[in-house]
């Protein structure tokens, strides 16, 4: 071993102390790189689950777009159903007939007469008219009919005959269906009659349809007419009952009113007869006196006498004034809170000479409480003023079918405004109803409510 070979081991060491260093230096790399690379298969995984679900994502993504082009085909379908159902609904509820009277009367419309006879003895002829022409049209074979002749068993009058028995069968159905339903005809139910007349005309043309058989529409317009017609007439009939009932009040007023003018009549006579007689005494009975204070008396008396004979002439001619002015009268304006609540106020006219009697007569037993009067006015022309106080209030009318029935919903501010325009004499207004039966009425119900909650 040379010397050289010395500092060569020496150099070897030192390169492999190095090595070693290195070795030890990659050796705890080589851990870390050992404890990096478990995370880095996590890293891979994860990566992979992203890429996964990425995939997922756009699979997702499709399926979602394809929902909602389904979704969407799906509502139009749905939206074009419930078009359809809707239109079946609609056609459904046109062919729907009602007859309760508790439904009819809450879908009641206003009926526009076909007809405007004059009285109902027009409208019983015309009905005759219709009946006859109904009758015409059946004897001529025009009601229903046939459209082609049949053959049963080989014999075209045997099918003739088949075909008239069918045909009175339909048209007996048909005339049956309109008689019984145009018998029971009300303000309430005649749209709903009308349809059911129809139905059955479309219907019983329908069962014929196969045999060729038809009722005519010619034949239907004169029923739908008879329809109209007896609507129209008993409405006719009631309101001319209505005008009769009101004549016939105004003639029993007016015997009244005679009774009592005559009654008033005699009266005056009777006083007046006395009162001539008491003067005609007097007269006597100054001729004879003897002392001047005994004249003073009987003078005395006789003017007293005179004066009341005079009053007598006054009402005398009152009374013949008022037997001569059939328009004289008063016209009253009364309410009955109890009745009909605060601002209803009926305004009437009364050729009484006491006018009480007849606001007596209103509040009878048909009413559970009394009028109260807030003003009588008396007026030689009292129609023409009730008149005025109607046409201003025409449109606050209650009843406004019945105008018989006066009562309206108006201030009594209003009502003395239209008073003092159309009237030009003083005119005196209780403002406050007393109300007193009605007012009682009130407090006892609420001491009864009172002591039965202090009874809990």
């Amino acid at each position: 071993m040379s010397i050289f070979d010395i500092f060569r081991i020496k150099e070897i060491r030192t390169a492999l102390a190095q090595t070693q260093e290195e070795r030890d230096s990659l050796k705890k790399e080589c851990e870390v790189f050992k404890k990096l690379v478990p995370e880095s298969d996590l890293y891979r995984q994860l990566k992979n689950a992203v890429s996964l679900l990425e995939k997922q994502k756009i699979e997702i993504a499709k399926q979602v777009k394809n929902f909602e082009i389904e979704a969407k085909k799906r509502k139009q379908e749905i939206n074009g159903q419930i078009i359809e159902l809707n239109k079946q609904l609609s056609d459904k509820r046109g062919e729907l007939i009602i007859l309760e009277d508790d439904i009819l009367l809450q879908s009641f419309g206003f009926y526009t007469p076909k007809y405007e006879f004059e009285n109902s003895e027009f409208y019983k002829l015309k009905l005759e008219q219709i009946r006859n022409q109904q009758a015409a049209m059946v004897k001529s074979q025009k009601a229903a009919y046939c459209t082609q002749s049949w053959n049963v068993n080989n014999s075209a009058k045997e099918g003739e005959r088949m075909i008239k028995d069918y045909v009175k069968l339909i048209l007996r159905s048909f005339n049956n269906e309109c008689d019984a339903s145009i018998i029971n005809v009300k303000f309430n139910n005649i749209n709903s009659i009308e349809k059911k007349i129809t139905k059955a005309f479309e219907i019983l043309n329908k069962l014929g349809q196969r045999m060729s058989i038809v009722i005519s529409a010619d034949y239907l317009k004169l029923k739908l007419s008879e329809l109209y017609l007896c609507y129209e007439y008993q409405v006719k009939k009631q309101e001319e009952k209505e005008e009769q009932k009101r004549i016939r009040e105004q003639m029993k007023e007016e015997a009244r009113i005679q009774k009592e003018i005559e009654e008033v009549k005699a009266k005056i006579e009777k006083e007046e007869k006395h009162f001539n007689k008491a003067i005609s005494s007097l007269n006597e009975q100054l001729q004879k006196a003897k002392t001047e204070t005994e004249r003073e008396v009987l003078k005395n008396e006789l003017t007293d006498i005179q004066e009341k004979l005079s009053s007598l002439e006054h009402d005398k001619h009152d009374i013949e004034c008022r037997e001569q002015n059939t328009r004289a009268g008063y016209v009253y304006i009364i309410s009955n809170i109890g009745s009909f609540g605060e601002n209803i106020y009926k305004i009437g006219v009364t050729r009484r000479l006491d006018p009480q009697e007849r606001v007596d007569e209103l509040g009878d037993a048909s009413v559970p409480f009394n009028f109260d009067v807030h003003a009588l006015i008396f007026s030689d022309d009292a129609p023409s003023l009730e008149n005025a106080l109607h046409k201003a209030f025409d449109a606050r009318r209650l009843n406004r079918i019945n105008l018989r029935r006066e009562f309206f919903r108006v201030n009594l501010e209003e009502i003395e405004t239209v008073v003092k325009r159309n009237f030009n004499k003083p005119v005196e207004f209780t403002k406050l109803a007393q109300a007193e039966q009605y007012r009682e009425s009130l407090m006892l119900k609420n001491k009864v409510q009172l002591n039965s909650q202090n009874d809990n």
